[in-house]
């Protein structure tokens, strides 16, 4: 009886008016956060995949990764969590306590948008809002799981690199929950650009460091041969782990996206937005989000993808987005890659610009990396999902234009998931077709004041990364050089 009065509720909300106003939107969305509690279990879409994932590589033997490969960056159970093909994965209930204090995050229709964009009535815009974290991200889903695994392995420190900070500033967090410290490399370019996010960090008591920095080899010799380096995710993931490997053991290393078990940790925000639009009435057509490492798009994705792989779910699509300035979807080759600059992580198989590659300044820090994830990768190697890349000009006019309706001010990656959501809306009204559009709302943008100062000065520039530097990036890929799994014939 509850439960049908609820949905009775809900409906009566949705019924009123076929384009909410305010009120009745954020009713909604209390309603249905009221209503949906956070999952005691993570899906994993490794076991619903028609075609394994290729495995990644040992960097010295070439061979598939066994679990002690990982053992001196990640905790047992982490390492068993990337490689199991389990479909559900049970949440730690000191995880969950943690998640609770902002999940479920809510599900909002952008009814104020839609009537800016003067959208027709069976075009829909909703999005998923993970910027209420403590972060302001949504990076801290499996920031709180990585720590809580670490400290229960018995780690006295935890390093790692961030990009835009949002990463960075999600692990410091949870590292204060379980009272573990935290080393974080931060892309310079990013460290000077956003000062208030080291606050951020270091007010939760960890510390934080420009990358390339003189703290590490690797580091010093990027200095060395170029003073001004602005750095890259590459450089900074190799500065964390030369710190984590040089500890004596006592220090392992987090990593905020691409991997699996990262990937995983993120569907928590699927899963609440399934029972989400359930509750509304409604299903999407499209699930759209930015892309850099792959973890949000995931996070959103990957659920309503299970569903289809399984046959419960049919004509859905999935779109990825992507800046035109760091391209690894729409530009990049799919071959074996390090992840890092220094060549010391294993070999992945994903859509990558070369580890070498340096990104230029664009103000979307968290998307400034030279690969995709490898699940991510493999499912658009399968034909299901697509891709685009945006200018950031273009993906900072859509997130302005989603402030001044919905009051919600976005981080410069989530730009790109709404200048998605934009265009799918627009190709939908021009055709004439019904569309209900759900994205990823990743995080907010307060501390992107500087970002958004520069667009609104109009001082943002444009960056179509060439194909020419892409193809001398490419030049240093394993993949590309006859490394592969199985290893090609000597025929």
């Amino acid at each position: 009886f509850f439960k049908q009065s609820l949905r009775m509720k809900v409906m009566h909300v949705m019924h009123h008016v076929l384009r909410p106003n305010a009120a009745a939107r954020r009713a909604f969305a209390a309603i249905a956060c009221d209503s949906v509690k956070v999952p005691k279990a993570w899906y994993n879409i490794q076991a619903d995949l028609k075609v394994p994932l290729p495995p990644p590589l040992h960097p010295g033997e070439l061979r598939p990764c066994l679990p002690d490969d990982f053992a001196p960056l990640f905790p047992m159970s982490l390492i068993q969590q990337e490689i199991s093909t389990e479909r559900y994965i049970d949440i730690p209930e000191p995880v969950r306590e943690v998640l609770e204090l902002w999940r479920p995050s809510p599900l909002f229709r952008a009814s104020r948008w839609e009537k800016a964009l003067k959208l027709p009535q069976d075009v829909k815009i909703f999005y998923k809002y993970e910027g209420g974290s403590p972060s302001g991200s949504h990076k801290t889903n499996t920031a709180v799981a990585q720590i809580f695994y670490n400290k229960e392995a018995g780690t006295k420190k935890v390093t790692t690199e961030t990009g835009a900070g949002q990463w960075g500033s999600a692990l410091a967090f949870s590292g204060a929950q379980f009272d573990l410290p935290v080393e974080v490399y931060q892309v310079k370019v990013s460290y000077e650009q956003k000062p208030y996010l080291k606050a951020f960090i270091e007010t939760c008591g960890a510390q934080i460091y420009p990358s390339p920095s003189h703290r590490t080899q690797y580091g010093a010799k990027v200095l060395q041969e170029d003073p001004a380096c602005p750095g890259s995710l590459g450089i900074a993931i190799s500065e964390a782990i030369e710190a984590c490997v040089t500890s004596g053991g006592t220090a392992k290393y987090a990593l905020g996206s691409v991997l699996s078990h990262v990937l995983m940790h993120q569907t928590v925000i699927g899963l609440e937005a399934i029972e989400q639009m359930e509750i509304s009435g409604e299903s999407p057509d499209v699930v759209v989000g930015c892309t850099g490492g792959g973890s949000n798009f995931a996070g959103i994705t990957f659920p309503f993808l299970g569903q289809k792989l399984r046959g419960e779910r049919n004509k859905i699509r999935f779109v990825a987005v992507e800046p035109a300035a760091c391209p690894s979807l729409t530009k990049g080759v799919y071959a074996y890659d390090f992840g890092d600059t220094a060549q010391m992580t294993p070999l992945i198989k994903a859509h990558t610009l070369g580890a070498a590659f340096i990104p230029p300044k664009v103000h979307s820090g968290g998307l400034r990396y030279h690969a995709m994830a490898p699940l991510i990768s493999h499912l658009k190697e399968l034909g299901e999902l697509e891709a685009r890349a945006v200018p950031q000009s273009a993906a900072f006019q859509a997130g302005a234009s989603f402030f001044q309706s919905e009051g919600i001010l976005p981080a410069p990656e989530a730009t790109h998931a709404i200048e998605g959501a934009l265009a799918e809306a627009k190709d939908a009204a021009s055709k004439g077709e019904p569309r209900s559009i759900l994205f990823n709302m990743c995080g907010h943008g307060h501390f992107d004041m500087a970002a958004w100062q520069k667009w609104s000065e109009g001082q943002l520039e444009d960056f179509d990364y060439p194909d020419e530097l892409v193809q001398e990036a490419l030049k240093s890929v394993p993949g590309l050089n006859g490394v592969d799994w199985p290893m090609p014939s000597a025929d």
